[in-house]
């Protein structure tokens, strides 16, 4: 028996996951990959199941922990945002090395156009340089079916394997057709063997291993059936379609086309490709991301073959495709009408009202106004709105838990008052670190952790170190009498400011907690009540 259900990319994945037999899913909230793990936790299948799905500090953890619960014979799903496999890039790399025993799928959702990122990183680089499968499903039914295919596949070649989509594809919603089959979590033995202790010689003896399963990726890629040859009515260009560019084309419509490879695993499948390339006189790869395919083409195809993509300019060299951009690479003429124009005023995002880091940085900006010297480091959440007017506060936003250190080499270099503004959930991600560095070196350095008490910018998950953090401090070295906390609200700006003017000049670490809940969760904790004490 089947059922339709309409899904979200995202959504479909994580019913996927359920039905392929998932015991946990570890994560760390990051857009467009959050709502995988937040349909987990409300899946009543996966609560009935006791599938864990609890929150993460951040994807490093995330990924360890899967390796824990592959190491005792279950299955695991991570899953995370593009920018987090930077993060969890050791012991992701490393797990191609150690192997699985339980299999393991890395859920990794990219961001082209930077819709809610810094940068558009392609996930497809990480999988191939760590070796493993790599599935890139089409659309929201693929996202259904290919778990169940990826976790077999991870168990078959003991191997992680990596799932990769993008925003468009996480975000938007599709008909799925859910089969009956609901696969019981596995029950295999703990791994027992000693491939998981990477000594050097051990690791050199599962390196070559990792070396010795390439073939058979390959044949997988080949002959698995994910990878596609569709013939064409057409003559000319033959066009390989990653994932979800897929749709683009098959919406362009492909005239002219002789075939069309439609590619959702990898590594690159050579004898097709080879097959396209012998009736088409020159190849276009369209692909949502960076040119992945297009630069491995040339050297499979060799230089005189003729290879057209975002290289070349036939395709925008960034940002997420359309069926518009990607039928005029096919040569055809495009009408657009609607087409961006000039009169439509922009609307750029800002921080709520009400919300406490408004409070944060109106007392921030009047203290360091005093001050002719100082900078205000900034990271990664919505508190980064604050480099925006009216506030204009921030001089950096690099990476999770950049603040504090960069605040501390600013400070290094003679610097004052150097200071760094960080969101609680980002601290325990990747400030706690940094700022054991600065305790280490004395540094003079003010931290300023904003804490509304949930991970607001991805909709309010739970922060790993909420009601912790003073003892956080305390624990990493700081000095009682400098940790400080304060109620960001405008009646209570002068005591702000005085514990700003006071701990800008303690020549040392010094912390200040502002502390007041996210007014967008407060908001929704009391609808919910009153909705309770309706019913």
């Amino acid at each position: 028996m089947t059922e339709k259900k309409l899904l979200l990319g995202d959504e479909a994945i994580a019913l996927g996951a359920i039905h392929a037999g998932l015991s946990g899913v570890y994560a760390y909230p990051g857009t467009p990959s959050t709502e995988i793990t937040e349909f987990i936790q409300n899946d009543p299948t996966a609560a009935q199941r006791g599938i864990r799905s609890r929150w993460c500090t951040n994807e490093k953890t995330a990924m360890e922990a899967a390796l824990g619960m592959s190491y005792a014979g279950k299955r695991a799903l991570v899953c995370m945002k593009h920018v987090g496999l930077n993060v969890c890039a050791d012991a992701f790399v490393n797990s191609a090395i150690t192997g699985v025993n339980g299999g393991i799928v890395v859920l990794v959702a990219d961001d082209p156009s930077m819709h809610s990122s810094q940068n558009e990183q392609d996930s497809r680089f990480y999988g191939k340089f760590a070796m493993i499968p790599i599935f890139e499903p089409s659309n929201q039914q693929e996202c259904f079916d290919i778990p169940k295919l990826a976790f077999r596949t991870s168990e078959a070649l003991k191997l992680p394997v990596l799932v990769r989509i993008v925003t468009r594809l996480a975000h938007s919603r599709a008909s799925v057709t859910i089969g009956s089959e609901l696969k019981a979590p596995n029950a295999l033995r703990p791994d027992e063997g000693k491939h998981w202790v990477l000594l050097p010689a051990i690791a050199r003896r599962n390196y070559a291993g990792l070396i010795a399963k390439q073939p058979e990726l390959l044949r997988l890629s080949e002959e698995g059936g994910r990878n596609q040859l569709e013939l064409q009515e057409g003559k000319g260009v033959g066009v390989i379609a990653c994932g979800i560019a897929y749709n683009y084309v098959k919406e362009a419509g492909a005239t002219g086309v002789s075939a069309i490879l439609k590619l959702n695993q990898y590594p690159l499948p050579e004898k097709l490709i080879a097959e396209l390339a012998a009736m088409s006189d020159r190849m276009l790869v369209v692909e949502d991301g960076q040119p992945f395919v297009e630069e491995s083409l040339k050297a499979l195809l060799g230089k005189d073959y003729k290879v057209c993509g975002r290289l070349t300019g036939d395709l925008p060299r960034t940002g997420e495709l359309t069926p518009d951009n990607v039928g005029k690479a096919l040569g055809q003429t495009i009408d657009m009408p609607f087409a961006p124009i000039d009169d439509v005023v922009g609307r750029p995002p800002a921080l709520c009202q009400g919300c406490g880091h408004r409070d944060v940085y109106t007392a921030l900006n009047e203290v360091a106004a005093e001050y002719e010297g100082a900078r205000i480091f900034g990271d990664i959440g919505c508190y980064t709105l604050g480099a925006l007017p009216p506030f204009q506060s921030i001089a950096s936003c690099v990476d999770m838990g950049a603040s504090i250190t960069m605040a501390k080499g600013a400070a290094d270099a003679g610097l004052f008052p150097a200071i760094a503004v960080i969101g609680d959930s980002t601290f325990t991600h990747s400030g706690m670190t940094g700022l054991l560095d600065a305790v280490n070196d004395r540094a003079n350095i003010t931290v300023v952790i904003s804490d509304n008490l949930t991970t607001a910018m991805t909709g309010g998950q739970d922060s790993a170190g909420t009601n912790k953090f003073e003892a956080i401090c305390l624990g990493l070295g700081v000095e009682p009498e400098h940790v400080r906390v304060v109620t960001p609200l405008a009646k209570n700006m002068p005591e702000i400011t005085q514990t700003l003017r006071e701990e800008f000049e303690y020549q040392g670490v010094s912390v200040i907690i502002p502390r007041r809940e996210c007014v967008q969760t407060l908001s929704r904790k009391a609808r919910k009540n009153k909705a309770e004490k309706k019913s």
